[in-house]
């Protein structure tokens, strides 16, 4: 199972690294920033099992990068956390309505972070 962690805090794509090996996710493969990303998905042929995706990041925000992904017939079905310190409705409003599968805010607890994988991994 190939996890795809797009954040561009370092610092927070190793916490959230380090929970997802815990969890026996073994096959994480980071990307900085929203165009890496999607540059990623292409690289692995749109092999993944979940992307667990930022907000605010430069170059493309979270939003425009889940778009992207939506809109793309290879990579739409693949599901998609955000995983962001933006708490307001609004912008919970907007992820949900551009596809995403789930939404965990920062700082998370990690049994929080675990459940919402596992419930969208099955």
């Amino acid at each position: 199972m190939r996890i795809l962690l797009v954040d561009d805090s370092n610092t927070m794509r190793k916490i959230e690294k380090r929970v997802l090996v815990k969890m026996g996710h073994e096959d994480v493969i980071e990307a900085e920033d929203g165009k890496i990303a999607l540059q990623k998905l292409a690289e692995y042929n749109y092999d993944i099992s979940l992307v667990l995706l930022d907000i605010t990041m430069p170059n493309m925000s979270g939003i425009e990068t889940l778009k992207k992904i939506r809109s793309n017939p290879a990579s739409q079905k693949i599901p998609v956390m955000m995983c962001t310190s933006i708490s307001g409705q609004e912008e919970v409003m907007e992820a949900i309505s551009a596809g995403a599968n789930n939404y965990v805010v920062k700082p998370f607890k990690t049994d929080e972070l675990s459940e919402k994988i596992n419930a969208i991994l099955g």
